[in-house]
């Protein structure tokens, strides 16, 4: 069964989709709801599928030793889910959880992946967006780590 993303929400992604690669996507999705407070992957994991966020939200943090999960981004609705399936070894490079009941449309890497390398213009349209999401979520993990970390001075003190 193909999804519909018109009128559904959470289109982000697939709005920069020109209409036919949208279309071949979303015939490998699968609508899915996950409840609150549930962990989706940790880092390090096998990064075996991606989920496009209709509603709701997850947070994606990062491990550090000492101190536990800290979270550097939350990703709403029409938020991309998971961008590691994409470049190899395909691990998880961070984990995420859900903070409320999330509805999404999910994604097995491997499907996508085959297609893409069928259709060329779908897979390359498909990597220059993830690639965008990727620079958005190095540059909302730097600002993180600033805001935890830089306001400590490092300088001697007068």
């Amino acid at each position: 069964m193909t999804a519909d993303p018109a009128g559904s929400g959470g289109e982000g992604l697939l709005a920069g989709l020109p209409p036919q690669e949208r279309e071949q996507l979303m015939g490998l999705a699968r609508d899915i709801a996950l409840p609150g407070t549930r962990r989706i992957f940790e880092e390090g994991g096998e990064a075996d599928r991606f989920w496009i966020i209709r509603s709701g939200t997850v947070s994606l943090d990062v491990q550090v030793p000492g101190r536990g999960r800290a979270v550097v981004e939350t990703i709403g609705a029409g938020g991309l889910l998971g961008w590691s399936w994409l470049c190899p070894p395909r691990q998880w490079h961070l984990g995420a959880e859900t903070r409320e009941p999330i509805r999404a449309w999910e994604f097995d890497a491997a499907a996508v992946r085959a297609v893409c390398a069928e259709r060329p213009a779908l897979g390359l349209v498909l990597v220059t967006l993830v690639a965008g999401t990727i620079g958005e979520r190095l540059r909302a993990s730097r600002t993180r780590l600033l805001d935890l970390y830089g306001s400590q001075e490092s300088g001697p003190t007068p």
